[in-house]
This record gives structure tokens, C-alpha cells and sequence, in this order.
């Protein structure tokens, strides 16, 4: 099998794109379309949709736009149909706007854009209404803050039917899969029941500065599935893009390109043990916490420590509210922060995998592999 061939599949296989055998789904029907906006079955119920489906040219366009914004957060919008209870994202296209670390909002001009590219679509035979929109996280996982919720209560209350897409472009390279979520808001005044799940389950690492955030619009909204597919002309244009871009993807070293992120990953354990220190955890315990955490890490903690705590309580702050608002979901931060640990080690260690099949395909006929790794 060609090297593209093989950077290809794998992309399919860690996203679980699924080929269609017809591309009858790609078949917009305007008056279904009509009939569905019409019935609108989902203001009766606000758990109505399910799913999302996403064609793969869809996904790869969001995930490069999200992986072009860096540091800072873009945004976009998704064109397709609604299938029963499920969304179909058959593309999607980025919005003009200016972003920052924290947040993104759409201008007067990115509005416009939205428009008038929505309006010359349907001149070339692309029916498809806007179905939702999509933005970044970069490195601190896929949910929707208060803004997302006021945007996402927003959209829903003037174009329904409409979801909320989220990336993590740096967890992304990190996992080696696309991370993303799909996202529904429930009206005002509404109570969601308790979903019921394990608070493991439902586990993802938030930032400190953001926990408190996540935690106040966590019962706003709720997640739908996600599937992946790819029709004959996605399969056509993956096969361009995988030809251009294969020797990027097979010599990339996740190792290089995550440092920084990995490093923001160290820290963010860091200010979270820092806080842990002022609450009531016996000294046993804490001994017992060291002995799970590598040497290399533990050291970049009690540096970190020696320094004082003061500066890590999120500015304008008290330590006491700080520590209240680091109990994610109710549990203890320190199982947080073993979790972090966990996935940081994890993801070090398939980067290393990587490296070292690479070596073995590419080195085996030399006399001695080059591949040195740090201790």
C-alpha cells in the first residue's frame, strides 16, 4: 500500500469515517426540508436530536481552519439538511472574524459574508441552508462556554434547526484524532434532568481559569453523537489532499509539534497541585499522590511550588473562591489532576510508539538506528 494510501487510512480509521455504498444522502430535497422546518418536532421536545454526521471533506476543512487560528479561536459555519433527528454536515466554510484566546464572536462583516456566501451557493446548485456553526478551543477541550451558550440560545431561537461544533486543534495533534464535540442548548427556564452518567465517564481536563466557567453553564446544554462519513466525491478530493500532503503527515514528529501545548499541560497540573496544597489532604496522602507522578514531573512541580502559590490564583480572586471553583463536578481536584497525568503520559507515549516504527521502517537497513530517546 502507497504511503498516502496508509496516512489515509489511518486518519479514517481513528475517526471512524464510514463510506457510504450510495450517495443518496448528499440528495437535498427542498420540500422535506420545508415540511421538517414546518413540523418542527424539536420545540416540543428539547432532547430531539441525537446525531451529527459529518462528510469528511467537512471535517478536514474544520480542522485545518481551526489548526491556522494557533492560540486564538476562529469560527465558521456548517451547510447541510436535517435527516429525522440527525444533523448532516455535508460542508462547511470559515467566517471572516477576529478571535482571541478566550472567545470569538461574529462582526457585521462576517454576518454579510454569511450571507451573501450562503445566497451564491444556491446559484450553483447548492441548496443546502446553514445547519450550524462551528469554532475552536485550542487546548482546553470541547464544550461550550457562557458566551457559546448565549450564542448557540441565540441561533436556536431565530434558526432553528441549528447546532454548535467545537474542535480542540491542540489536543487534535495531541490524541492523533479530531477532537470535537456537537452541542444543543435548552431553552430558557428549562430544568434537564439528570443524565445519570459516571462523573469518570463525562471526565475531560478544564483549565483552572476556565472551571469555573464550565461548570456554571455545564446544565444549559447537552452533547449529541458524532459519526463521520465520506461519499464518492469525498473520497475523490481525500485522495487529492492525502497526495499533497502524505510525506508532511508521515515525517511530522507529534513530540516537536505538541511541546508547547504539552508544556501548557505540565503547568496546568502544577497550579492545580499548588491549590490542592491549601486543602485538607493529610500529609499521607500527599506522599502517596507524589509516588504515582513521573520524576521529571514532580521535580517541574516543586519548582514550581518554591516560588509560592500566590500567583496562582486567577487574578482579582480569593484563594478560597479559587479553591471552591476547582472542584469539577464535585470531585476532588486531586483525582483531576491524576487523570491529567494519565492523559499527558499516555499521549507521550504514542508519540514515542511513532517514533520508533518510523525508525524501524526507515532505518532497518543501516547499521545502526539513529533514534535516541531522552531518559
Amino acid at each position: 500500500m502507497e504511503s498516502s494510501k496508509i496516512a489515509q487510512k489511518t486518519f479514517e480509521l481513528e475517526n471512524r469515517i464510514q463510506p457510504l455504498q450510495q450517495d443518496q444522502i448528499f440528495k437535498y430535497n427542498a420540500e422535506e426540508q420545508k415540511a421538517i422546518q414546518k413540523e418542527a418536532k424539536w420545540k416540543k421536545d428539547p432532547h430531539y436530536f441525537k446525531k451529527v454526521k459529518i462528510s469528511g471533506v467537512a471535517l478536514i476543512k474544520m480542522v485545518m481552519h481551526a489548526r491556522s487560528g494557533g492560540q486564538y479561536e476562529i469560527m465558521g459555519l456548517m451547510q447541510g439538511k436535517i435527516d429525522g433527528d440527525t444533523f448532516v454536515v455535508m460542508d462547511s466554510f470559515a467566517l471572516p472574524v477576529q478571535g482571541t484566546e478566550t472567545r470569538v464572536n461574529a462582526a457585521n462583516e462576517a454576518n454579510e459574508y454569511m450571507v451573501e456566501f450562503l445566497e451564491r451557493s444556491k446559484n450553483v446548485g447548492r441548496f443546502e441552508n446553514a445547519v450550524g456553526w462551528y469554532h475552536s478551543h485550542p487546548g482546553y477541550g470541547c464544550w461550550l462556554s457562557g458566551i457559546d451558550v448565549s450564542t448557540q440560545l441565540t441561533n436556536q431561537t431565530y434558526t432553528d434547526p441549528f447546532v454548535a461544533i467545537v474542535i480542540d486543534p491542540n489536543r487534535t495533534i495531541s490524541a492523533g484524532r479530531v477532537d470535537i464535540g456537537a452541542f444543543r442548548t435548552f431553552p430558557e427556564g428549562y430544568s434537564p434532568p439528570s443524565l445519570g452518567k459516571n462523573q469518570d465517564d463525562e471526565y475531560q481536563s478544564i483549565p483552572l481559569s476556565k472551571i469555573e466557567d464550565f461548570g456554571a453553564h455545564a446544565n444549559s446544554y447537552y452533547p449529541l453523537e458524532i459519526e463521520h462519513f465520506k461519499s464518492s466525491s469525498d473520497s475523490k478530493i481525500l485522495d487529492l489532499l492525502w497526495e499533497k500532503y502524505w510525506v508532511k503527515t508521515l515525517s511530522q514528529n507529534t513530540w516537536l509539534s505538541n511541546r508547547v501545548y504539552t508544556t501548557s499541560q505540565i503547568q496546568e497540573m502544577t497550579n492545580k497541585l499548588t491549590q490542592s496544597s491549601n486543602s485538607s489532604l493529610s500529609n499521607t496522602n500527599r506522599n502517596s499522590l507524589k509516588t504515582l507522578i513521573p520524576q521529571n514531573l514532580r521535580t517541574a512541580i516543586e519548582n514550581e511550588n518554591s516560588h509560592g502559590s500566590s500567583s496562582n490564583h486567577p487574578e482579582g480572586q480569593p484563594a478560597s473562591s479559587a479553591q471552591n471553583n476547582t472542584h469539577h463536578h464535585h470531585r476532588p481536584l486531586l483525582h483531576d489532576v491524576l487523570n491529567d497525568v494519565e492523559k499527558v503520559e499516555v499521549e507521550n507515549l504514542c508519540g514515542m510508539f511513532g517514533q520508533v516504527i518510523k525508525d524501524v521502517l526507515f532505518n532497518a537497513n543501516s547499521n545502526k538506528s539513529h533514534l535516541e530517546f531522552p531518559v
